[in-house]
């Protein structure tokens, strides 16, 4: 157990707040396949150790250690993690009567659950949504486009670290019944099937495929483009979707591979007259 006696106080809010910007600013500034974000963990204690244990090089030493182990989540979400951690480091530097191996126990089991949280959310529903927004600015000659995705991703970023870091911290480990289990199953799902619907959405406004094939209709000539869009439009740019995630999903390919197949394919159809 670390204790601490020359120093009682609770961390201030300019304290916390010093933690959670270490952790959004630092989470991919120190990357190996040991450890991965766990570098930035023991950054973002850094300032926690001189407060509470800066008598106690033993204590900051085991604090140290604890977080310069193997760390991986999603960033954004992850601050949860960071809020709830420091209010348990918070409790043992005061002298609670909470383990050293709590605080480890707790980033381990929570930072799988949260990943997929996370990337449903971020990946899934907003990265697609701001960015269909910004191509199609873009699109039309705007500047606006790539500025709109860099500074609206930027503050909906720190919004949502920043609402998670504290959310973590004011609910400590009680964080975990919201999180683990079948509610984080549940979260997960829901999110999951938001994103599919976002993803499919931009991909039918965004994706942008016709042909230029013409068949036989008795004595007269028939587009096939206008048949497939009396069958089942945008046909051409769903098939795209799902050879894409076939490609990627079951077969294992790269998405760089991805598009170089894809501007392979659509290269071939436009010199054949197919595209």
């Amino acid at each position: 157990m670390m204790t601490n006696t020359n120093n009682k106080e609770k961390l201030t809010p300019n304290e916390r707040r010093q933690i959670w910007k270490r952790w959004g600013c630092s989470h991919l500034a120190s990357m190996s396949y040991e450890k991965l974000q766990g570098h930035a963990w023991a950054y973002t204690f850094t300032p926690f150790a001189k407060k509470y244990y800066s008598d106690d090089p033993e204590a900051a030493k085991r604090l140290m250690e604890r977080h310069s182990m193997f760390y991986n989540t999603e960033p954004q979400t992850g601050q949860l993690v960071t809020g709830i951690v420091t209010s348990l480091e918070e409790q043992i530097a005061l002298g609670e009567d909470i383990s050293e191996d709590m605080p480890v126990n707790i980033k381990t089991t929570l930072m799988g659950p949260l990943a997929g949280i996370g990337d449903s959310i971020i990946q899934g529903i907003i990265v697609p949504t701001l960015l269909s927004i910004g191509m199609g600015l873009a699109a039309s000659g705007s500047a606006l486009g790539p500025l709109f995705y860099i500074i609206s991703y930027a503050i909906i970023g720190t919004f949502i670290t920043y609402i998670s870091f504290n959310y973590g911290y004011k609910l400590g480990v009680n964080a975990i019944d919201t999180i683990v289990g079948e509610n984080a199953q549940r979260i997960t799902s829901a999110f999951n099937v938001i994103g599919v619907i976002v993803v499919g959405a931009l991909a039918a406004a965004n994706i942008n495929l016709t042909t230029k094939i013409e068949i036989p209709m008795g004595t007269e000539v028939q587009q096939l483009q206008a048949l497939l869009d009396g069958i089942f439009p945008k046909l051409l740019p769903f098939a795209v979707v799902m050879l894409s995630y076939w490609l990627l999903k079951h077969k294992k390919v790269s998405a760089t591979k991805v598009i170089l197949i894809q501007v392979a394919l659509v290269s071939v159809g436009v010199v054949l007259g197919v595209f």
